[in-house]
């Protein structure tokens, strides 16, 4: 059955010899390509009306809902915020003598928010006890009955009231909102809203280049509107018979968007969101020529795209396969020899396409695998006799000259646990290793974090070295910064250790001053070090510390910035030292965070 065709047809048997169609990676190329060129053409081509108008229909939904939702949440804030405000306002009872508190408070509320036009406080038993206006006269103590208007008992039926919306003067939106205090004697704040102020809210709101939002209230009018004088229009039927109209079509649906006309007769899809208590309601459109503008533009790419891929998918096919088999055969032997170690090996490929680029990245990976094993192997050996940086210092500057001895200023920490020798001494040794695997992590972390040296550490004691061989462009502070996070890290492993029962706190010492640095020891052996009186300085302090405590010499406390708190503690002798030495403790300044650390 599998030669039949090559029976019948004596040209497609000779093309399947010529080219090696089921033999070889080449035939499967050629098949593989001209399908992913033109079988994706004709299909995106014949469902591209369908599938693009759901797509775009979906995010139209999506991107119309979110605006809607986000404009109503402004909208709910908006009045949120301002009934929260009229709430501290019926926070105190009325006493005798409070008319001139409340009225400074009511004053600074019209201050605070420019919205409310005027406020009216009433006392527990529904009395006008102030009004203060921004367009009309301000009253007080004029003991008016107001308890049976709706603002009142509806404020002290449920906390908050919203009236209905009204025009002053047939223009302007205005609407009333109550609040009660939590207590009946407390009354009733009572604010009329110039809602032209929401007009800030829906003129950001734009949805691609022409989109726009508008609020309704509950019987229809408009609120607000991208063009003001609409809103200035009131409750023109003009205006507000298409939005409700609208408004009440994207109900019937169930919500979503729907296609519709707007206010000026344009056609558009529109989708809704309430506004919360106050039976608003958001609609946000963009007209139809905009929103499915995007479906008719890949309609017509699609076309141009299935006549040109049609007509040159197969020449693409075969050059590109013909193209790609001797270059993979010789990545596949490259790979094979890379994968066998030999890094030496690279690949020819003339060709300057992706498969040249391929080949080229190629080569070039096999030269860096080559450094990195060399550079790993070196480092390797540098670690296991010098510290971490150090390490790394020498490798990146290609020699080892950076370890000559050199006088440099430096700033030295040092750091120790107190009650450590009792502690070990009555522990057992695992407990003893745990303990000092948490306290040393915490600190190499802390160390690594501020760009400074472990030179050395002996038992529970550590010395680090800041400004070198790494320089750091302010030693002083980077190493008060250093002092700080080593504290503040072993503190709350302190705090776990005593919880247990383990009497063990932590010192540390810092002095900043010329040290001769470098590496010390012999053939076989060296260590990076600092040697010279700031080091001795430096280990008396930590000596001199207790636990939670810092000191430092006067150069380092000079170096202290505003975040560290600088406390002299006088001079003092130091074990060791002839003369006595100013000493001072340094503590972090407000909370434990280094604003200025690096």
């Amino acid at each position: 059955m599998s030669q039949l065709p090559a029976r019948r047809f004596p040209f497609a048997k000779l093309a399947f010899t010529r080219f090696g169609f089921g033999r070889s990676i080449f035939a499967k190329y050629l098949v593989v390509l001209f399908t992913a060129v033109v079988v994706p053409l004709v299909a995106n081509g014949a469902t591209e009306a369908w599938f693009g108008y759901r797509d775009q229909r979906a995010q139209l939904d999506e991107l119309l809902g979110v605006e809607a939702r986000a404009a109503s949440s402004r909208i709910q804030s908006f009045i949120d915020g301002i009934r929260d405000q009229l709430g501290w306002v019926v926070q105190l009872p009325w006493t005798p003598g409070a008319e001139e508190r409340q009225r400074l408070d009511a004053l600074r509320l019209l201050r605070q928010v420019p919205a409310i036009v005027s406020l009216t406080l009433m006392d527990g038993e529904g009395r006008e006890r102030l009004h203060v206006s921004r367009v009309g006269l301000n009253r007080s103590g004029s003991g008016i009955d107001r308890s049976g208007e709706a603002a009142v008992v509806g404020a002290r039926a449920a906390r908050r009231w919203y009236g209905p919306v009204t025009y002053f003067r047939g223009s302007e939106p205005f609407m009333t909102i109550a609040v009660a205090g939590n207590r009946a004697a407390v009354g009733v704040a009572v604010a009329e809203i110039n809602l032209k102020l929401i007009w800030d809210v829906i003129s950001a709101i734009r949805v691609g280049r022409s989109g726009q939002a508008v609020v309704l209230d509950g019987p229809g009018r408009v609120i607000a509107h991208p063009d003001i004088s609409l809103v200035l229009r009131g409750d023109d039927e003009a205006v507000s018979r298409p939005l409700s109209r609208l408004r009440d079509v994207i109900r019937a649906e169930g919500g979503g968007s729907v296609i519709g006309r707007d206010g000026s007769g344009a056609a558009v899809i529109a989708a809704l969101a309430p506004v919360p208590g106050v039976d608003w309601t958001v609609i946000v459109s963009q007209p139809l020529s905009e929103a499915f503008g995007p479906i008719y533009d890949a309609l017509w790419r699609t076309l141009a795209l299935l006549l040109l891929g049609t007509a040159f998918a197969g020449v693409l096919a075969i050059w590109l396969a013909r193209r790609m088999t001797g270059p993979i055969r010789l990545l596949e032997q490259g790979t094979e020899q890379i994968g066998a170690g030999r890094f030496e090996h690279r690949i020819a490929i003339g060709s300057a396409d992706e498969l040249g680029r391929l080949a080229a990245r190629f080569n070039t990976m096999a030269g860096e695998l080559a450094l990195a094993r060399d550079r790993q192997e070196r480092i390797a050996r540098l670690r296991r006799f010098l510290a971490p940086e150090v390490a790394e210092l020498v490798d990146r500057t290609g020699d080892d000259s950076v370890l000559e001895g050199r006088r440099l200023e430096v700033a030295v920490i040092f750091g120790d646990l107190r009650g450590f020798t009792g502690f070990s001494a009555r522990t057992p040794p695992e407990e003893v290793l745990h303990v000092l695997d948490a306290y040393f992590a915490v600190l190499g972390r802390a160390i690594t974090a501020h760009g400074a040296t472990l030179i050395s550490f002996s038992g529970d004691g550590l010395m680090v070295l800041v400004n070198a061989p790494v320089p750091r462009p302010d030693p002083g502070r980077t190493a008060l910064a250093l002092a700080l996070a080593m504290q503040e890290a072993v503190q709350a492993l302190v705090v776990e250790w005593r919880a247990r029962g383990y009497a063990i706190g932590f010192g540390v010492g810092a002095a900043m001053g010329t040290a001769t640095v470098g590496r010390i020891g012999y053939e076989s052996r060296f260590d990076y070090t600092a040697i010279g009186p700031v080091v001795n300085l430096a280990a008396r302090l930590c000596a001199a510390a207790e636990d939670r405590q810092i000191l430092v010499d006067a150069a380092l406390a000079g170096e202290a910035p505003a975040w560290a708190e600088v406390t002299p503690l006088g001079e003092k002798p130091l074990k060791g030292l002839t003369d006595r030495i100013p000493v001072f403790a340094v503590a972090r300044r407000g909370p434990a965070t280094d604003p200025g650390a690096p």
